[in-house]
């Protein structure tokens, strides 16, 4: 993907906030995220309502609903977010696998939490940590699809082409996640989760050898039509570049 493709003018948009009440229809769901990338935000709602909200919503409708245990943020990813969130998804994907790194991924789960009343689909989502891999698999082998069988991840892709109007980084916090990987429209931020329970922007991720500037390289700026070919180049470069950083 071409660096001159993210710039983040074309695809800001305003925030419309609309008024609390009963749970949209479907119908109203679409209407209010007719514009893609555009975060509708209903204030001062309740858990009852979040869920109700996101259980409406059927499988395939191309609709993030996200909680921070106050307000509701509604929005349609468009074809760039969902592209670029791809690159990343593979990049991590690939990169494991070529590393020979222990992982495993459940996509854009949304991960429901009433024990702290937060709610959020990510982008992706990632598992390194072994009793967490071992819980998933174990989850996945009685092909569970209660999400309270599942452990929060630990990193998630972050896509926001435009910026969130609730709490999300307050979300991912809350649900302990270690990594966080964010593209604002304009550069890739590798943000880990502090012991004070804040995010700070770091070098390199915690999770495989490779810093922010070759995670860039890969999803923004070498060419990628070619899904193929752009996925034996990476293969290769890990190889050649990251393996060499693994403790031998």
């Amino acid at each position: 993907m071409s660096s001159t493709t993210t710039s983040s003018s074309a695809v800001h948009s305003p925030t419309c906030v609309a008024a609390p009440g009963s749970v949209p229809s479907l119908e109203d769901l679409y209407q209010m995220t007719s514009e893609p990338d555009k975060r509708v935000v209903i204030r001062s709602v309740d858990w009852a309502f979040y869920e109700q909200l996101v259980d409406s919503i059927p499988e395939g409708a191309n609709i993030q609903v996200d909680y921070d245990g106050k307000d509701v943020e509604i929005m349609s990813p468009s074809a760039l977010h969902d592209g670029v969130k791809k690159l990343l998804g593979h990049f991590v994907e690939l990169t494991a696998e070529e590393l020979e790194i222990p992982c495993a991924w459940l996509g854009q789960t949304t991960w429901k939490r009433p024990e702290i009343h937060r709610g959020l689909e990510a982008d992706e989502s990632y598992f390194f940590v072994a009793e967490k891999l071992a819980t998933v698999a174990e989850a996945m082998t009685r092909r569970s699809a209660e999400i309270a069988d599942y452990p929060n991840p630990d990193l998630a892709i972050e896509v926001d082409l435009s910026p969130s109007r609730i709490d999300r980084t307050g979300i991912y916090a809350a649900l302990r996640v270690a990594e966080v990987w964010r593209f604002d429209g304009e550069q890739i931020v590798i943000d880990r989760l502090q012991t004070e329970g804040v995010y700070q922007p770091v070098a390199a991720s915690g999770f495989m050898p490779v810093n922010s500037q070759e995670i860039a390289r890969w999803v923004l700026k070498e060419e990628c039509h070619n899904g193929s070919l752009w996925a034996r180049r990476l293969r290769a470069w890990v190889r050649a570049e990251l393996a060499p950083r693994l403790p031998r």
